[in-house]
């Protein structure tokens, strides 16, 4: 498994952006956004949006994507965490193997800050990020217009 670090220092292609972003829409599934949202929030972390940008974190076997997470910078350090999680994807046919908890335990070690992340309550993922040591103190409310 090679895993691979894009941010502000070691620029992601125009080429690997497509290609994560086709990767997570694809294994998102139920849990997705359309390409247009997707490709958004890499932009921001590649910064290629006004922001602070972030990270955008793959992992691959023999040239293939397996993993991928993205994680944007929110600039609200001391009131809410630094990082949002805003995708995080493992191939359907690696499920089960350990690959999502490997891709995240990278992920953390290499983002800076505390990191937040919003899960529906009924995906599964919720059990990987409860062992990697997230919490939920918080009921999250929204307005929406």
């Amino acid at each position: 498994m090679t895993l691979k670090t894009y941010d502000a220092f070691n620029r992601i292609s125009p080429l690997e952006m497509e290609r994560v972003t086709n990767f997570l829409f694809t294994h998102l599934e139920n849990y997705g956004d359309k390409k247009s949202a997707i490709r958004k929030a890499i932009d921001y972390a590649a910064k290629e949006r006004t922001g602070l940008g972030g990270y955008v974190f793959t992992m691959e076997e023999a040239n293939e994507l397996v993993g991928a997470v993205v994680i944007n910078k929110t600039g609200m350090d001391e009131y809410i965490p630094e990082n949002i999680l805003v995708y995080i994807a493992t191939h359907k046919d690696y499920r089960g193997k350990g690959l999502g908890k490997k891709i995240m335990k990278h992920a953390i070690e290499n983002c800076r800050g505390d990191i937040a992340l919003h899960v529906e309550k009924d995906n599964p993922a919720k059990f990987l990020y409860e062992k990697l040591g997230f919490t939920n103190p918080y009921l999250e409310m929204r307005l929406k217009r």
